[in-house]
């Protein structure tokens, strides 16, 4: 499989198809998730000592419409896998899906598209761009698709309650606003999967509700979102919480489901993963390593 129309047809058609060194990539078996990860693991090297382990054999998956809040203390690991499951990571073991197809090992061109296409994120910092409007950075992700998104974007920043902010710049916005818009700005190419990094981190507890509200409207649409918090809040509006801790995961499969490892074994899968870590960045004992992703790569979304 190589470029751009390669991915589409894989993601379109979730069948078996050929990975990018031309290895065959089956399909996983029909489970209905939106995403999910399969025996994970993620390593990063440690200055010639042992590799800390930020992932430690995780299944975690999550159906379309359903909201899965993951929790655990800072340095847990909860970084590391919203960059797994939003293709900014490569896991060093295992296999990640989206849509029921194996995303583990694209190039970065076919990483770029699914994201783009399937994928949304919110930044806890926001990551708006500090020259454009309001309404400029919502539609910035399809900024080289036909069309104009104007339209849309207006529309999703009047869900938000800032159809009188269209034309305010970041600075002239307050930090929840400012929150809103990057919600809008994840939701413009009306994705699969919303990632989110605590959501309502910089939210007073009114607006947080607002944005809660709105993640169960999406959730209705049928996206799966998963979101990454400290907000006790957030726990309340999800129809999961996860807790991931030293890079174990507790309740990562919706109820009812088995073992990833199961289904593998049902099916006749055996996913292997030749991934190595690709970080040269050295994490501090005790602290969960930063990402070796290049956060601002979702621009060219």
């Amino acid at each position: 499989m190589s470029g751009d129309a390669g991915l589409d047809a894989e993601l379109a058609s979730e069948r078996s198809t050929e990975s990018t060194d031309g290895s065959p990539v089956e399909a996983a078996p029909s489970d209905g998730y939106g995403v999910a990860l399969r025996g994970v693991v993620k390593r990063y090297p440690s200055g010639g000592g042992e590799p800390v382990v930020a992932l430690d054999d995780v299944d975690f998956a999550v159906r379309p419409g359903e909201f899965v809040a993951v929790v655990g203390p800072s340095g847990s690991g909860k970084s590391t896998l919203l960059n797994v499951l939003g293709l900014l990571d490569d896991p060093t073991e295992g296999q990640r899906l989206l849509d029921g197809v194996d995303v583990t090992n694209l190039s970065v061109a076919e990483r770029t598209r699914a994201r783009k296409e399937s994928i949304g994120f919110v930044f806890q910092d926001f990551h708006l761009l500090p020259t454009l409007t309001a309404v400029e950075n919502v539609a910035m992700p399809t900024a080289f698709d036909p069309g104009d998104a104007t339209d849309r974007a207006a529309d999703l920043l009047s869900r938000f309650g800032l159809g009188d902010r269209l034309d305010h710049e970041p600075s002239e916005l307050s930090g929840g606003q400012k929150q809103r818009v990057a919600i809008a700005r994840a939701l413009i190419n009306e994705p699969a999967v919303l990632l989110a990094d605590e959501p309502t981190g910089n939210l007073d507890t009114e607006t947080g509700e607002a944005i809660l509200a709105e993640f169960e409207r999406v959730k209705a649409e049928g996206v799966a979102v998963v979101a990454v918090t400290h907000d006790p809040l957030v726990e309340e509006y999800a129809d999961r919480v996860v807790d991931l801790t030293d890079g174990k995961m507790t309740g990562g499969l919706p109820d009812g489901a088995g073992s990833m490892s199961d289904a593998e074994s049902e099916s006749g899968d055996e996913p292997e993963s030749d991934n190595e870590p690709e970080s040269d960045n050295e994490p501090e004992s005790g602290d969960e390593p930063e990402s070796e992703s290049n956060w601002a790569d979702w621009g060219s979304q």
